[in-house]
């Protein structure tokens, strides 16, 4: 008998190395095939014109930092120093359109998982169904309606379509429905607090995981929007990183030298959003820990 239990044993301990040692290669698979294209981007903005058009690598090279230090600073001065007017677009079009469209969010989706009132349900299916509309197909709708109150080519037009989040709702709502216990709303009325007062100081504490997730979401959505902004926009300071790179791009046929600049800006601005992921990163984990206690 105790034979048979240490053959088992034994067999378990191999198919959990062999179980782990699987799991391992496919998150390294992954994990190279995620940061191969940032790394090659990080390598090209060290390059100059001529090492495009001569070697083809994916390493640094003597010159690399000089070089890197000599791209960023034309980054920042061409065409009269409009990148980082571009950045600054998107830092406030995404950092505010996202805690906006939080707050929003968490609100709604509070209010339809702990307030009963008549067509709860309905508004919820038709959040459900926001959800599954496309932003593209949005963008030339959207456009109409703000050339009906001449907004277009303003702050306005990118901002706010980028504040409201289907996805937010749905999220909030079903988080604040198992997070958010319906006896401790009660005992905070109980005690005199108001509902706002409430939600404020006890429902979004409970609810702080699903928001920084709506939070993230939302940030990276508005940073990446493309298509909104080419449609609304026509100012160049108004533009956001993406569309400014992207009449950059569009130059290079014409203006060769521009391509690394091209390249250095589109490192450049993947870096506000390495740094909200990892400074936001240990809400998930204490997040995590809260619901292991619970």
């Amino acid at each position: 008998m105790s034979a048979q239990r240490s053959a088992l044993a034994a067999s378990d301990s191999r198919e959990s190395v062999v179980s782990r040692g699987a799991a391992m290669l496919i998150m390294g698979v992954f994990t190279l095939y995620f940061l191969l294209p940032i790394f090659w981007l990080l390598v090209s903005s060290t390059k100059t014109l001529g090492n495009f058009n001569s070697t083809f690598s994916l390493w640094f090279t003597s010159t690399s930092l000089p070089d890197l230090v000599a791209n960023l600073g034309k980054l920042f001065i061409y065409d009269g120093g409009v990148f980082p007017r571009w950045l600054l677009n998107s830092v406030v079009y995404a950092g505010a359109g996202a805690l906006v469209g939080t707050l929003l969010a968490s609100m709604c989706g509070y209010a339809l998982a702990k307030y009963a009132f008549p067509g709860r349900e309905a508004l919820f299916n038709v959040v459900l169904g926001g959800v599954l509309v496309p932003a593209t197909a949005l963008a030339l709708p959207l456009f109409l309606i703000f050339s009906q109150v001449q907004l277009t080519d303003t702050f306005w037009s990118v901002f706010l379509p980028s504040i409201v989040s289907p996805f937010g709702v749905y999220l909030s709502r079903i988080y604040a429905a198992s997070s958010v216990p319906d006896e401790l709303i009660e005992a905070a009325r109980l005690d005199g607090s108001g509902e706002v007062r409430t939600f404020f100081t006890v429902s979004m504490r409970l609810m702080s995981p699903a928001l920084v997730t709506i939070f993230l979401f939302q940030f990276v959505s508005i940073w990446n929007n493309f298509f909104l902004p080419l449609v609304m926009l026509r100012d160049q300071t108004l533009y956001p990183v993406t569309l400014g790179l992207y009449t950059w791009n569009s130059q290079v046929s014409e203006i060769p030298d521009i391509r690394t600049l091209v390249i250095a800006g589109a490192f450049v601005s993947i870096i506000p959003l390495l740094v909200a992921f990892l400074s936001l990163q240990r809400f998930w984990r204490n997040g995590l820990g809260a619901g292991g206690l619970k």
